[in-house]
C-alpha cells in the first residue's frame, strides 16, 4: 500500500511542479492555451489515480488508471510544445517536467499490464 501513496506523492508533486512553472512562463496567445492544458492534464493524473485507488471494481481500478495514463500522454503534448515555444532560460525546468510526465505514462503502463495479467489469470 505504501508504493501506492508514494505514487500519488509523485503525481501531486508533478502538478504542483507544473503549475508553479506555468507562472513563470511568458503568457502569449499559444502559452497561454498550453499552460492550461498542462496544468489540467498534470492536475487530472493524480485525481484519477486517487479515483483508482477507491475502485469498487478491478474493472473500474484498470479503467481509471488508463485514463491517468492518458492525462500523462497528454500533460506530455503540452509539455513538449512548451519546450519548444518558450525561452531557453525554461527549457531546463520544462524538459525536466516533460521527462517526469514520461516517467509517470511508463509506471502507469506497468501497473497497468501487472493488473491485465492478474485479472485474466
Amino acid at each position: 500500500m505504501a508504493e501506492r501513496y508514494d505514487l500519488l506523492e509523485r503525481m501531486t508533486a508533478f502538478a504542483v511542479n507544473v503549475a508553479k512553472l506555468s507562472r513563470r512562463l511568458p503568457w502569449n496567445v499559444s502559452n497561454n492555451e498550453h499552460i492550461r492544458q498542462a496544468v489540467r492534464s498534470s492536475g487530472s493524473i493524480a485525481a484519477n489515480y486517487i479515483e483508482a485507488d477507491e475502485a469498487v471494481s478491478a474493472k473500474e481500478r484498470v479503467y481509471r488508471l488508463r485514463v491517468c495514463r492518458k492525462e500523462a500522454k497528454e500533460s506530455s503534448l503540452w509539455l513538449h510544445l512548451l519546450v519548444e515555444l518558450n525561452p531557453d532560460e525554461h527549457r531546463g525546468d520544462l524538459v525536466a517536467l516533460h521527462d517526469e510526465s514520461q516517467q509517470l505514462r511508463r509506471i502507469l503502463s506497468a501497473i497497468i499490464a501487472k493488473l491485465d495479467r492478474s485479472n485474466t489469470a
